[in-house]
Protein backbone atom coordinates (compact mmCIF):
# COMPACT_ATOMS: atom_id res chain seq x y z
CA UNK A 1 0.00 0.00 0.00
CA UNK A 2 0.94 3.82 -1.11
CA UNK A 3 2.71 5.55 2.23
CA UNK A 4 0.72 9.00 3.26
CA UNK A 5 2.27 9.59 6.35
CA UNK A 6 5.64 8.95 8.41
CA UNK A 7 7.52 10.12 11.21
CA UNK A 8 10.87 9.56 12.31
CA UNK A 9 12.14 9.59 15.69
CA UNK A 10 9.77 12.77 16.86
CA UNK A 11 10.94 14.01 20.14
CA UNK A 12 8.54 17.08 21.89
CA UNK A 13 9.60 18.63 25.18
CA UNK A 14 7.17 21.07 27.15
CA UNK A 15 8.98 23.37 30.04
CA UNK A 16 6.97 23.59 33.23
CA UNK A 17 9.16 26.53 35.28
CA UNK A 18 12.66 25.26 35.09
CA UNK A 19 11.60 21.22 34.41
CA UNK A 20 11.97 19.99 31.18
CA UNK A 21 9.09 17.19 30.39
CA UNK A 22 9.65 14.73 27.42
CA UNK A 23 6.49 13.87 26.50
CA UNK A 24 7.47 12.14 23.29
CA UNK A 25 10.87 10.11 23.28
CA UNK A 26 11.34 9.65 19.35
CA UNK A 27 8.42 8.24 17.87
CA UNK A 28 8.62 6.82 14.88
CA UNK A 29 5.39 5.27 12.51
CA UNK A 30 4.29 5.29 8.90
CA UNK A 31 0.45 5.31 7.83
CA UNK A 32 -0.58 3.93 5.06
CA UNK A 33 -3.13 5.25 2.90
CA UNK A 34 -6.98 4.54 3.59
CA UNK A 35 -5.53 2.63 6.48
CA UNK A 36 -7.48 3.37 10.25
CA UNK A 37 -4.61 3.51 12.64
CA UNK A 38 -5.92 3.91 16.63
CA UNK A 39 -3.13 5.34 18.60
CA UNK A 40 -3.63 3.83 22.54
CA UNK A 41 -2.53 4.89 25.94
CA UNK A 42 -3.77 6.11 29.33
CA UNK A 43 -4.61 9.47 29.88
CA UNK A 44 -1.25 11.66 29.95
CA UNK A 45 0.71 9.63 27.64
CA UNK A 46 1.19 12.12 24.96
CA UNK A 47 -1.39 10.52 22.49
CA UNK A 48 -2.99 14.11 21.65
CA UNK A 49 0.52 15.56 21.57
CA UNK A 50 1.61 12.96 19.13
CA UNK A 51 -1.78 13.54 16.98
CA UNK A 52 -0.95 17.46 17.10
CA UNK A 53 2.13 17.04 15.65
CA UNK A 54 1.25 14.03 13.15
CA UNK A 55 -1.48 17.15 12.17
CA UNK A 56 0.68 20.01 11.80
CA UNK A 57 -0.40 21.61 15.06
CA UNK A 58 2.83 21.25 17.27
CA UNK A 59 6.08 20.98 15.79
CA UNK A 60 8.38 18.73 17.69
CA UNK A 61 11.69 19.49 19.60
CA UNK A 62 13.20 16.70 17.04
CA UNK A 63 12.64 14.73 13.99
CA UNK A 64 10.60 15.12 11.11
CA UNK A 65 6.87 14.35 9.72
CA UNK A 66 6.43 13.68 5.97
CA UNK A 67 3.40 13.66 4.28
CA UNK A 68 3.57 12.42 0.94
CA UNK A 69 7.09 13.04 1.21
CA UNK A 70 7.22 16.29 1.84
CA UNK A 71 8.34 17.74 5.59
CA UNK A 72 5.82 19.81 6.66
CA UNK A 73 7.69 21.42 9.52
CA UNK A 74 9.77 22.64 6.87
CA UNK A 75 7.04 24.66 5.01
CA UNK A 76 6.85 28.16 5.69
CA UNK A 77 4.01 29.10 8.12
CA UNK A 78 1.52 30.16 5.51
CA UNK A 79 2.13 26.75 3.53
CA UNK A 80 1.52 24.63 6.35
CA UNK A 81 -1.67 26.50 6.88
CA UNK A 82 -3.14 25.91 3.32
CA UNK A 83 -1.52 22.39 3.92
CA UNK A 84 -4.11 21.65 6.85
CA UNK A 85 -7.02 23.22 5.58
CA UNK A 86 -6.71 21.38 1.99
CA UNK A 87 -5.09 17.42 3.09
CA UNK A 88 -6.18 17.46 7.14
CA UNK A 89 -9.73 17.13 8.65
CA UNK A 90 -9.97 17.64 12.65
CA UNK A 91 -12.12 15.85 15.05
CA UNK A 92 -11.59 16.75 18.35
CA UNK A 93 -12.98 15.49 21.87
CA UNK A 94 -14.35 18.62 23.02
CA UNK A 95 -16.25 19.65 18.65
CA UNK A 96 -14.48 23.14 18.90
CA UNK A 97 -17.73 24.51 17.04
CA UNK A 98 -18.18 28.66 17.23
CA UNK A 99 -21.29 29.04 19.06
CA UNK A 100 -22.20 32.67 17.18
CA UNK A 101 -22.34 30.33 13.86
CA UNK A 102 -25.44 27.86 13.04
CA UNK A 103 -24.14 24.87 12.20
CA UNK A 104 -23.97 24.21 8.08
CA UNK A 105 -21.63 27.77 9.09
CA UNK A 106 -19.83 25.57 10.74
CA UNK A 107 -18.82 23.11 8.49
CA UNK A 108 -18.67 25.40 5.90
CA UNK A 109 -15.66 27.37 7.52
CA UNK A 110 -12.72 25.15 6.48
CA UNK A 111 -13.82 25.81 2.81
CA UNK A 112 -15.00 29.54 2.50
CA UNK A 113 -10.86 30.51 2.93
CA UNK A 114 -11.08 29.04 -0.23
CA UNK A 115 -13.88 28.50 -2.53
CA UNK A 116 -17.42 30.30 -2.91
CA UNK A 117 -19.19 30.64 0.16
CA UNK A 118 -22.22 29.61 -1.47
CA UNK A 119 -20.68 26.67 -2.72
CA UNK A 120 -19.28 25.23 0.77
CA UNK A 121 -22.88 25.87 2.61
CA UNK A 122 -24.22 23.87 0.30
CA UNK A 123 -21.63 21.22 0.44
CA UNK A 124 -22.19 21.72 4.19
CA UNK A 125 -25.93 20.92 4.33
CA UNK A 126 -24.87 17.99 2.35
CA UNK A 127 -22.32 16.48 4.50
CA UNK A 128 -25.18 17.43 7.66
CA UNK A 129 -27.75 14.90 5.80
CA UNK A 130 -25.48 12.50 6.10
CA UNK A 131 -24.18 12.65 9.38
CA UNK A 132 -28.36 12.26 10.44
CA UNK A 133 -28.68 16.01 11.22
CA UNK A 134 -30.93 17.58 8.17
CA UNK A 135 -33.46 18.56 10.78
CA UNK A 136 -31.02 20.60 12.75
CA UNK A 137 -29.75 22.54 9.71
CA UNK A 138 -30.18 26.81 11.00
CA UNK A 139 -29.47 25.27 15.04
CA UNK A 140 -26.44 26.50 16.83
CA UNK A 141 -24.30 24.71 18.80
CA UNK A 142 -25.83 24.79 21.79
CA UNK A 143 -29.13 23.71 20.82
CA UNK A 144 -27.66 20.36 19.93
CA UNK A 145 -27.14 17.15 22.12
CA UNK A 146 -23.06 16.64 22.98
CA UNK A 147 -23.74 13.82 20.31
CA UNK A 148 -25.02 15.48 17.40
CA UNK A 149 -21.97 18.66 18.17
CA UNK A 150 -19.55 15.45 17.37
CA UNK A 151 -21.34 14.53 14.26
CA UNK A 152 -21.25 18.14 13.05
CA UNK A 153 -17.58 18.22 13.94
CA UNK A 154 -17.09 15.25 11.53
CA UNK A 155 -19.26 17.01 8.81
CA UNK A 156 -16.45 20.11 9.27
CA UNK A 157 -13.39 17.38 9.32
CA UNK A 158 -14.79 16.34 6.03
CA UNK A 159 -15.69 19.71 4.14
CA UNK A 160 -12.30 19.48 2.04
CA UNK A 161 -12.47 16.40 1.62
CA UNK A 162 -9.12 15.93 3.20
CA UNK A 163 -7.05 12.92 2.53
CA UNK A 164 -6.23 12.12 6.19
CA UNK A 165 -8.55 12.88 9.00
CA UNK A 166 -7.34 12.88 12.85
CA UNK A 167 -9.65 12.10 15.74
CA UNK A 168 -8.79 13.45 18.99
CA UNK A 169 -10.75 11.08 21.43
CA UNK A 170 -14.08 11.77 19.21
CA UNK A 171 -16.34 9.97 22.06
CA UNK A 172 -14.38 11.08 25.49
CA UNK A 173 -17.67 13.51 26.15
CA UNK A 174 -19.99 11.19 25.08
CA UNK A 175 -22.18 8.81 26.67
CA UNK A 176 -21.29 4.92 25.69
CA UNK A 177 -24.78 4.43 23.49
CA UNK A 178 -23.92 8.21 21.31
CA UNK A 179 -20.14 7.19 21.26
CA UNK A 180 -21.32 4.23 19.29
CA UNK A 181 -23.77 6.17 17.27
CA UNK A 182 -21.14 9.07 16.57
CA UNK A 183 -18.19 5.99 15.60
CA UNK A 184 -20.62 4.77 13.02
CA UNK A 185 -21.06 7.76 11.19
CA UNK A 186 -17.18 8.42 11.44
CA UNK A 187 -16.53 4.86 9.96
CA UNK A 188 -18.73 4.96 7.64
CA UNK A 189 -17.96 8.00 6.27
CA UNK A 190 -14.31 7.28 6.09
CA UNK A 191 -14.79 4.09 4.00
CA UNK A 192 -17.47 5.32 1.75
CA UNK A 193 -14.70 8.25 0.74
CA UNK A 194 -11.75 6.44 1.36
CA UNK A 195 -9.92 8.87 3.58
CA UNK A 196 -7.31 7.62 6.35
CA UNK A 197 -7.74 8.00 10.07
CA UNK A 198 -5.68 8.29 12.51
CA UNK A 199 -7.80 8.44 16.44
CA UNK A 200 -6.10 8.87 19.55
CA UNK A 201 -8.08 7.09 22.49
CA UNK A 202 -7.87 5.27 26.23
CA UNK A 203 -10.64 2.72 24.82
CA UNK A 204 -10.14 -0.48 23.67
CA UNK A 205 -13.45 -0.69 22.43
CA UNK A 206 -12.86 2.14 20.18
CA UNK A 207 -9.78 1.04 19.06
CA UNK A 208 -10.45 -2.28 17.82
CA UNK A 209 -12.79 -0.58 14.85
CA UNK A 210 -9.35 0.43 13.36
CA UNK A 211 -7.59 -1.67 11.02
CA UNK A 212 -4.27 -1.49 13.25
CA UNK A 213 -3.44 -0.37 16.93
CA UNK A 214 -0.65 0.77 18.20
CA UNK A 215 0.27 2.05 22.27
CA UNK A 216 2.14 4.99 23.04
CA UNK A 217 4.19 4.20 26.90
CA UNK A 218 6.24 6.73 28.55
CA UNK A 219 7.04 8.56 25.59
CA UNK A 220 7.43 5.58 22.81
CA UNK A 221 5.14 3.89 20.38
CA UNK A 222 4.68 -0.50 20.97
Amino acid sequence: MEQILKAEKVERIYRVGKTELKVLKGVSLSVNMGETLAIMGESGSGKSTLLHVLGGLDKPKSGKVEFNGTSIYGMSAAHLARFRSENVGYVFQSFHLLPELDIVENVALPAMAIGSRKAAKARARELLVEVGLAERVGHRPQELSGGEQQRVAIARALMNEPDIIFADEPTGNLDSGTGEKVLNYLFQLVEARRHTLVLVTHSQDVASRCSRELFLKDGLLI
